[in-house]
């Protein structure tokens, strides 16, 4: 590999990095290809170098977005059941912690653009559809035994819901919604161990 590709690439990885931090901060609408580029720290014009259209960017973004997001949601599902909780209470507190009030561009890039997904272009919203089936596939992955196959979609829906109009709520009232999710969810969902 030479000098020149492997500096190429590590700008492509910075770049994909600071616009998958940013869609879920501002949304697909919040991601101009001149922020995005000086945040990296490259010149806007060096942007068609990386990739052929602004959605090609998005669609690169947010595969980076679920990879980190489910990165640390698997840490933290990890942590939790070391100390003893379920796959499925670890995954909930993981997914409806308080910290991801104030931080959604470290948080799930489904609960941070739901809305918008529908709006975009094909690549952008196939590639959305892809996030929303990986989130449900971890969701299913953690259902304690027995319970419908069919609720994990349920779930994970209750899940991006809560967590954005706990955003919304901001706040006391936002972590007083995922309080009230969580446990919902797990005293309906989980098995005692």
């Amino acid at each position: 590999m030479s000098t020149t590709s492997t500096r190429k690439e590590l700008s492509h990885d910075r770049i994909v990095d600071v616009a998958s931090r940013a869609i879920r901060r501002a949304g697909y609408k919040g991601v101009g290809v001149a922020d995005i580029m000086k945040e990296a720290g490259l010149t806007h014009g060096g942007f068609y170098a990386h990739f052929a259209s602004r959605d090609a960017l998005l669609v690169e973004a947010m595969q980076r977005a679920g990879r980190d997001s489910q990165a640390a949601l698997s840490d933290a599902v990890a942590r939790r059941m070391a100390k003893g909780s379920s796959r499925f209470a670890a995954l909930v507190w993981a997914y409806l912690h308080d910290s991801h009030l104030d931080r959604p561009e470290q948080g799930c890039v489904v609960a941070a653009l739901g809305s918008e997904m529908t709006r975009q272009d094909d690549a952008v919203r196939d590639e959305a559809r892809q996030r929303v089936k990986a989130l449900v596939a971890l969701v299913s992955e953690a259902m304690p035994a027995g319970t419908e196959a069919s609720q994990a979609a349920v779930i994970a829906a209750t899940l991006v819901g809560a967590l954005q109009l706990a955003r919304t709520l901001g706040g006391q009232a936002g972590r007083a919604l995922l309080a009230q999710t969580r446990e919902a969810l797990i005293q309906r969902h989980d098995t005692p161990a």
